[in-house]
C-alpha cells in the first residue's frame, strides 16, 4: 500500500510516499480501507521529535492520527463491526499511521461514522472532538449554567469545544481574530474577545473551566479568569506529574515532567484552582457519543481545506501555518 513516511525526526521534514506492506492484524483488530485523514499540529510535532521522550516511535513510520473508511477484514475476536462498516477512528499511540491506503486499529478504539457526515467530514472529527469530550465531559465535569473560555475558538479543537459546550448548556467565551468572529458565534460562542487588541485577561473573570491551547504566558493570564475552585486544562502542555504516572514514564522523565510543571502547578494552588494536562486517547465509547450528536445536529465539522493524498506533505505544511478555520483533511479515495 502506498502511505507518508517518517524516515528520520526532523523538523519540517518532508514524509516520503513509499509502498509499505499491508498492516498485520490482531485478533481484537478491524483492517480498514481508509478513505479520508484528518491533518493535525500533532502530527507535525512528532514528526519534529517534539514527543519523542513519551512516544518515541522508531523511523521509519507512517504518520497521521485521523481517519475514515469502511472495514474490510475483521480479526478473531471482533464482535462490534462487520465487513463494509463505514467507521472513523483516531488511532491509538504507538499503533498510528492513517496517510495510507490502510490502517489495523483495535476495534475498542473504532466507532461507526456519523450517517450525517461524508468521510472527508468524519475524518476531521476524532482527534478534536475526543480533546474537546475528554477536557470538558471526562475531566472538567462541565454542567448547564457554568462559564467556560476556550481558546483559540476558529481553530480545529476549537470549533469543536464550542459546540460541545453550549449542547451541555455553559456560556462559553473565546478569543478568535475580527475575521472569524462570525464564524465562531455561529458555533455557539456568547464573548468573543478579538486577541488582536484585547487582553481577556482584563475582560473575563468568574470562570469554572479554561481549556488551553497556547503558550505558557497565555497558561498563566488564565489563571487570573477563574474563580476559586474552577479548573484550568491544558492541552498544550506542561505535562503534570498525573499524566507521567498515567504514561508508565521512566523515574527520570517523571521527574523531569514535575519539574517542568512546577511553576503552574505552584501558582494555581496559590489561585485556588486546579491544574491538569490532558493528552487525549483514542477511545471508541466516547467517539460513539459524539456519533449521536453529529446525527442529531448539535454538532457540525468545520473544515477549512481538503488536500489529495499526494499533498499530504502541503497539508501538514498549511496546518503548521496556523490559519485554518476548524480542520484540515486529506481525501485518500
Amino acid at each position: 500500500m502506498k502511505a507518508f513516511v517518517v524516515d528520520k525526526y526532523q523538523k519540517k521534514g518532508a514524509l516520503r510516499l513509499a509502498e509499505m506492506p499491508e498492516p498485520e492484524l490482531r485478533d481484537n483488530d478491524v483492517l480498514v480501507e481508509i478513505h479520508a485523514a484528518g491533518v493535525n499540529l500533532l502530527d507535525s510535532k512528532l514528526r519534529d521529535g517534539e514527543f519523542k521522550p513519551i512516544l518515541p516511535y522508531r523511523p521509519p513510520f507512517i504518520l497521521g492520527h485521523d481517519v475514515a473508511g469502511i472495514v474490510v477484514r475483521a480479526g478473531s475476536k471482533v464482535r462490534k463491526f462487520k465487513l463494509g462498516d463505514e467507521v472513523y477512528a483516531r488511532s491509538r499511540d504507538g499503533r498510528i499511521g492513517t496517510f495510507a491506503q490502510s490502517i489495523a486499529m483495535d476495534e475498542a478504539d473504532v466507532a461507526l461514522k456519523p450517517k450525517n457526515l461524508s468521510m472527508e467530514e468524519a475524518a476531521s472529527i476524532p482527534l478534536v472532538g475526543l480533546t474537546a469530550w475528554q477536557v470538558l465531559v471526562e475531566t472538567a465535569g462541565l454542567k448547564k449554567g457554568q462559564k467556560v473560555f476556550i481558546q483559540a475558538g476558529s481553530g480545529g479543537v476549537g470549533t469543536f469545544a464550542i459546540q460541545l459546550a453550549k449542547h451541555l448548556g455553559a456560556t462559553v467565551a473565546t478569543t478568535a481574530s475580527a475575521a472569524n468572529a462570525d464564524l465562531v458565534k455561529g458555533l455557539g460562542a456568547d464573548i468573543v474577545i478579538d486577541y488582536k487588541k484585547d487582553d481577556f485577561e482584563k475582560i473575563l473573570q468568574g470562570y469554572d473551566v479554561v481549556l488551553n491551547s497556547q503558550d505558557a504566558k497565555t497558561l498563566e493570564k488564565s489563571l487570573h479568569v477563574l474563580k476559586p475552585g474552577g479548573k484550568l486544562i491544558s492541552i498544550s502542555g506542561p505535562p503534570d506529574p498525573e499524566f507521567a504516572g498515567k504514561q508508565k514514564l521512566n523515574m527520570v522523565l517523571k521527574l523531569v515532567l514535575r519539574l517542568l510543571s512546577h511553576g503552574i502547578r505552584s501558582k494555581a494552588r496559590r489561585a485556588g484552582v486546579g491544574y491538569s494536562f490532558l493528552f487525549m486517547w483514542a477511545q471508541g465509547d466516547q467517539l460513539g457519543k459524539i456519533t449521536s450528536l453529529i446525527e442529531s445536529g448539535f454538532i457540525r465539522p468545520v473544515i477549512d481545506r481538503t488536500f489529495p493524498f499526494e499533498e499530504t506533505n502541503e497539508a501538514l505544511a498549511y496546518v503548521e501555518a496556523g490559519r485554518a478555520k476548524g480542520k484540515v483533511v486529506v481525501k485518500v479515495r
